[in-house]
């Protein structure tokens, strides 16, 4: 199976609509149409620090997204990219796609001389950080999370 990552576009909204939903659930949370069509007004607004790719092949078409946020840092003089979100069509799992999307932005890093590419991932998400590991050793930072309501 040859993958293509490149930039999303207009006509994927379909596709990108479904990965994104899969990845809300996997995540233990309904998909929310107000949150999904304001993340894909962000994620097409050229002026948003929020960007996606995408992961296609032939055969199946899109298989594997990855929204991500370009965004400043007062340790850093140039920017940091944050991934969001990654997540690939279970039916191809396994295949290298997951680490295709995370290269192309290590790629676009170093391109774009980006201070550093961060993610994080639940702890017992052991599938996905079998990938991650292979990058960088885990962090030790602990996440906490102060919700509005």
């Amino acid at each position: 199976m040859t993958v293509t990552i490149r930039p999303i576009a207009a006509a994927d909204r379909a596709r990108w609509q479904e990965l994104f939903d899969a990845y809300t659930r996997f995540y233990e949370r309904e998909p929310d149409a107000a949150v999904s069509d304001h993340a894909w007004a962000r994620i097409m607004d050229p002026a948003s620090p929020v960007h996606a790719i995408v992961a296609e092949c032939s055969e199946n078409g899109v298989i594997g997204i990855a929204n991500y946020i370009l965004h400043d840092n007062t340790w850093t003089l140039t920017p940091v990219c944050y991934l969001q979100d990654l997540f690939v069509d279970p039916k191809i799992r396994a295949q290298g796609v997951g680490q295709q999307l995370i290269d192309w932005l290590v790629a676009k890093m170093k391109s774009e001389n980006w201070s550093r590419l961060y993610w994080n991932t639940k702890e017992n998400n052991y599938r996905a950080r079998g990938l991650y590991d292979k990058y960088t050793p885990h962090s030790g930072f602990l996440r906490y999370v102060v919700n509005n309501g």
